[in-house]
């Protein structure tokens, strides 16, 4: 799927292809949701802590039925309710299984995938990673709130999996989704870019600059924040360009354009191990493959790669 936001045209970016009808309204019907689960062509996406769970066949298939779900340890009453395919109005739900990833492997006919390879693999279309990415957002939120975070209780499932409710305290439990700022900074002239590379990231690869929204805070006054903590640089003038869900575990990329008003690099060595301008030459030697010394950017499933590239190519 290829969006068009503010800007940045002919994306390629991940996850931006949902177009499941959600049928929110409908969660808390009980009886319409068993009329769906009874139909014989209803998907159940699958997932254990770390990857999503496809029998192992070709072509490869995003759910399974009901009746292979519930025989690798699916609990029916931890069915999240995804929504409704566009086309055919088939039902999609998602579940997390018991087991690990090892003592499935051990079971044969499966083929366990984290989402970000099957993006990266282009695995599916877009309408189904989209559909995917929602499922493992979801699945890791009902994995990790299984207790009230008030009393300690255990909660249990409600709305079709869009509510956890405890019942000692009555305290409704909801799905979060965490706000991140990742910003391509650049001088005054626009000729060159900030480029960071943390730690955590294959080696060579440099990157935007990125980090979570804290409460109280706008989308600008975080990329201001964020670069000065990472880099030692300020930013005057922020432009909102973009947004990407990216479920790793359930964040919403918030893609800007700062203009810095400070050029000496300062960085932290819990934050960047490496920090640099660099120059449209230097960024397209990058895209390449062609660079003196290997450096890269990151894969085109993300946002940061298409910020970089549209300010190579002047797009923003």
């Amino acid at each position: 799927m290829r969006a068009t936001t503010a800007g940045l045209q002919a994306m390629e970016m991940s996850f931006l292809g949902n177009t499941l009808d959600r049928q929110s309204t409908r969660r808390g019907d009980t009886a319409y949701l068993e009329e769906l689960l009874a139909k014989p062509d209803t998907e159940i996406v699958l997932s254990t802590a770390r990857t999503l769970v496809f029998q192992d066949r070709e072509p490869l298939q995003p759910g399974h039925d009901l009746t292979s779900a519930k025989a690798l340890g699916a609990d029916p009453k931890e069915l999240v309710f995804l929504g409704l395919r566009a086309e055919s109005g088939r039902a999609v739900f998602a579940t997390t299984l018991p087991q690990d990833d090892e003592d499935l492997a051990d079971q044969g006919g499966l083929k366990l995938i984290d989402l970000r390879t099957l993006a990266l693999q282009k695995a599916f279309n877009p309408e189904d990673l989209g559909a995917l990415a929602q499922a493992r957002a979801l699945i890791h939120w009902h994995r990790t709130h299984r207790h009230c975070s008030r009393c300690g209780e255990k909660t249990v499932m409600a709305e079709a999996g869009y509510r956890r409710d405890c019942p000692a305290c009555e305290s409704p439990h909801f799905p979060r989704t965490d706000p991140c700022v990742i910003m391509l900074i650049t001088d005054k002239s626009g000729d060159r870019a900030l480029l960071g590379r943390p730690a955590r990231l294959p080696e060579g690869i440099y990157t935007t600059l990125a980090g979570f929204m804290e409460p109280g805070e706008t989308i600008e006054q975080a990329v201001r924040r964020e670069t000065l903590e990472e880099s030692g640089i300020r930013v005057g003038n922020v432009r909102l360009i973009s947004n990407q869900p990216w479920p790793f575990p359930a964040n919403l990329m918030l893609g800007c354009i700062g203009e810095a008003t400070s050029f000496e690099i300062e960085i932290e060595d819990d934050e960047l191990e490496a920090c640099k301008w660099c120059d449209r030459e230097e960024v397209r030697q990058m895209v390449a493959g062609t660079h003196p010394e290997g450096h890269l950017i990151p894969p085109s499933i993300s946002i940061a790669f298409e910020l970089i590239t549209g300010w190579l190519e002047q797009k923003l």
